[in-house]
């Protein structure tokens, strides 16, 4: 073996170990990190593709791409005020019309994600913004949507739409919980706690909204 060739080899050793080292010859590094990343939405870009890992990665990294770098923007403690009535109002119409509290419960966590900082609805990309953030309520808006667009063709039964509004509650919860950026209410003096009224005990700025029993065919019950 010539002295050339020997160097050449180890040239060729000492690069792929570098490539390792630096995670480019890494295919399990990036499966773990996008599966990390994505919780059960990994699992259903792996379905979708028919056990395709590659074709899923590429979907997933692409994901990112597009919208990993947004930033939520804050709510007001005003807004997170509105919206909790505004779901409260959506349980209370269940018990009524069930077809329109979903579609009403559609179109409000539209607005709701839109405002924290996600696309439009109407863009398209709103489902797989929210899948990089906050993947594990990506199927959840899916279904909320999937629901809305059915009830109002007067398709679904009571149960299925009481099934959706209960686990859409876990999105709306999660969209509207304050986080370290958002600004709180600003708080009177006295013991009023900002409610103007003086005695107040803080429910002006910890108002959520209200958990409803919904009806079901299978006269059972669920709160949301």
């Amino acid at each position: 073996m010539t002295t050339g060739i020997i160097i050449a080899a180890i040239v060729i050793v000492l690069a792929l170990v570098a490539a390792v080292g630096f995670g480019i010859v890494r295919p399990g590094s990036r499966a773990g990190s996008l599966r990390r990343r994505f919780g059960p939405e990994y699992e259903r870009a792996v379905e979708r593709h028919n056990g395709d890992t590659a074709a899923a990665h590429e979907e997933l990294q692409e994901r990112l791409r597009r919208h990993g770098e947004i930033k939520t923007r804050p709510l007001s403690w005003q807004d997170r005020e509105r919206y909790s009535a505004e779901w409260t109002g959506v349980q209370e119409q269940f018990v009524e019309s069930p077809a329109k509290a979903v579609t009403e419960a559609g179109a409000l966590l539209d607005r709701l994600v839109h405002e924290r900082g996600y696309p439009e609805a109407k863009s398209g990309e709103q489902i797989d913004a929210l899948s990089v953030h906050q993947p594990r309520y990506a199927q959840t808006y899916r279904d909320v949507r999937s629901a809305a667009i059915r009830a109002q063709k007067g398709e679904g039964s009571t149960e299925e739409l009481r099934t959706v509004l209960v686990r859409a509650r876990g999105l709306f919860d999660e969209l509207v919980k304050p986080g370290p950026q958002d600004p709180g209410p600003h708080h009177g003096n006295g013991n009023g706690n900002g409610n103007g009224n003086g005695n107040g005990n803080g429910n002006g700025s910890k108002h959520r909204a209200g958990r409803l029993r919904l009806s079901s065919s299978s006269s059972r019950s669920n709160s949301c």
